[in-house]
């Protein structure tokens, strides 16, 4: 998508240094993946032991019961 854009010369310049970009649509273009890895990141070490996992032991057991009622099922 087409996008008009002003944007200050020296920052677009720095951007495809640092990118090293060879046109300001990649630079723009990889300074916004960039961006957007960084906020993903940020957000998954901000939800870092949050989430509630299945030990292994339960997960084995589990295992276990679905054998039982497969067996059992036969």
């Amino acid at each position: 998508m087409k996008t008009p854009l002003n944007v200050p010369n020296a920052a677009l310049t720095d951007a495809m240094r640092f990118t090293g970009a060879e046109t300001k649509r990649e630079a723009v273009v990889s300074v916004l993946k960039a961006c957007n890895r960084q906020q993903r990141v940020a957000d998954l070490i901000a939800n870092f032991g949050t989430l509630d996992f299945a030990t292994n032991d339960e997960i084995e057991a589990g295992d276990l019961e679905a054998i039982a009622l497969l067996a059992g099922g036969m």
